[in-house]
């Protein structure tokens, strides 16, 4: 019998270890991300709570999965440095397991990908209705993407008719912003701008409902222009799991190959 090939399981034994940090990172990676939405009342928190708990239940399942994946990397890790043919087989298994759950998950979002529209209008929707004015980061979040998107309400300007934003507002009577007579008025917030704090902007906000709104104010909606957002970054976060899931295979195919050498290496030296 020969000797076993000690250069070759050398450089399988620096890539298992350059793998395992890669499996390390992304691991920490989905902790911090999913805690930073789950911490904070967040535009994309909304979206996970409005009628589809299965979304909100999802952040949770990241966040395990997470924890899962930096516990694998620490056994594959100590198999590894071990060399115990056991706790490789245990992070082979664990892998495999997180493999398929993910493999599971992105086929449920492409099956259910239809709904996200609906999703984002019906959360947008009631962030304009009832959130903004009332709670700070929903306030800070609506006016961050009506900005930065150039829109004004879910569907337009008109979504603010009625919102506890207008309603609450001193400047207009609470019987003008709730009535549904053409003559009375409703007021957008100073984001819904396009060049905020002029003289065309404060006196555009106050719309009459039915009216043509000023060219000073964005008449477009949020919600198609966050579906376009959205779909323009699928490519990258298609890339993102492509890459995520050969780092995994690379893990499966390294910590199998580590465990047939080092059984070779045990019959070797018997021999």
């Amino acid at each position: 019998m020969g000797p076993p090939p000690e250069k070759v399981g050398r450089y399988f034994y620096d890539g298992s270890r350059k793998t395992l940090r890669l499996h390390t990172v992304i691991g920490l990676a989905a902790i911090v991300v999913t805690s930073w939405l789950l911490s904070g009342h967040t535009f994309l928190v909304s979206l996970a709570q409005q009628q589809h708990d299965n979304f909100y239940a999802g952040l949770y399942i990241l966040l395990a999965a997470g924890i899962l994946a930096v516990i694998v990397s620490f056994l594959g890790c100590c198999g590894t440095f071990r060399e115990s043919r056991c706790m490789l087989v245990t992070f082979f298994s664990c892998l495999l397991v997180i493999i398929v759950a993910q493999i599971a998950a992105g086929a449920w979002l492409t099956t259910n990908s239809g709904r996200l529209e609906e999703l984002v209008k019906n959360s947008v929707l009631d962030s304009v209705k009832n959130k903004y004015g009332e709670d700070p980061s929903y306030t800070d979040t609506v006016d961050t993407f009506q900005s930065e998107l150039g829109c004004c309400g879910a569907t337009g300007p008109a979504d603010w008719t009625g919102s506890k934003y207008a309603t609450r507002d001193p400047s207009i009577p609470v019987s003008l912003t709730v009535s549904g007579d053409a003559n009375n008025l409703y007021k957008v917030p100073d984001s819904c701008c396009k060049v905020k704090d002029s003289a065309a902007c404060k006196a555009a906000r106050d719309i009459r409902v039915g009216s043509a709104v000023s060219p000073a104010i964005y008449s477009e909606g949020c919600v198609d222009k966050l579906i376009a957002t959205i779909d323009s970054q699928k490519s990258i976060v298609i890339v993102v799991c492509v890459s995520i899931l050969i780092v995994e295979l690379l893990g499966l195919i390294f910590s199998s190959i580590l465990y047939c050498a080092i059984r070779f290496s045990d019959r070797y030296v018997k021999a």
